[in-house]
């Protein structure tokens, strides 16, 4: 029993780290991964902690790859975190904490396109916010916030089809791997 759970682990995470680092390939603004992979763990990872633990960790770690190795002529020295990094952190946390009770019966296609949509307007409008409480471009009151949500749906496009399309990569995949593999077919919690 232990090594069925052990195979189903490693490959949940094999499955969330290529994910989160295909966000190496060149894409449109926005277009990530990185709010499935929250939703992703909630759904199958048979403990809470993986759930929130492995999809941050996937997420600093491409960081860390992409500040330092794509992106290393715009940073003089090595960073391990960017600035602002907790307000996007925090909305992935979020997700997680989001399908965690999304999850919480059964993953079905309805759910995760709900989850999907879900997960973009929750980053979104956290994102957004961060970005007018750290401005000096937006008047800090009601009117340069809603400035700054309109200034920001630009970008929804490529969150929401970038949710949209991990979700069908990640789900559908791990439910095809699920059907060729019973090893990975998720203990209940």
């Amino acid at each position: 029993m232990k090594n069925k759970t052990e195979i189903r682990f490693s490959v949940l995470v094999l499955l969330i780290l290529l994910a989160a680092f295909s966000r190496v390939v060149p894409h449109m603004a926005n277009f990530s991964p990185l709010g499935v992979i929250g939703l992703f763990g909630a759904a199958y990872f048979s403990r809470a902690w993986q759930a929130f633990l492995v999809p941050i960790a996937a997420t600093w770690l491409s960081d860390l790859f992409i500040n330092n190795v794509i992106y290393a002529q715009y940073y003089p020295e090595f960073t391990w975190f960017y600035p602002g990094f907790y307000w996007q952190y925090g909305s992935y946390l979020l997700i997680t904490a989001f399908g965690l009770l999304l999850f919480r019966k059964n993953v079905s296609v309805v759910r995760v396109a709900g989850g999907a949509l879900t997960s973009g307007v929750l980053f979104f409008l956290i994102t957004n916010f961060a970005c007018w409480t750290g401005s000096t471009v937006y008047a800090q009151n009601f009117g340069g916030l809603m400035t700054c949500y309109a200034a920001g749906i630009p970008y929804y496009k490529g969150t929401l089809l970038g949710d949209l399309f991990y979700s069908g990569v990640l789900f559908g995949g791990y439910y095809f791997l699920q059907a060729r593999f019973p090893v990975l077919r998720t203990e209940k919690r």
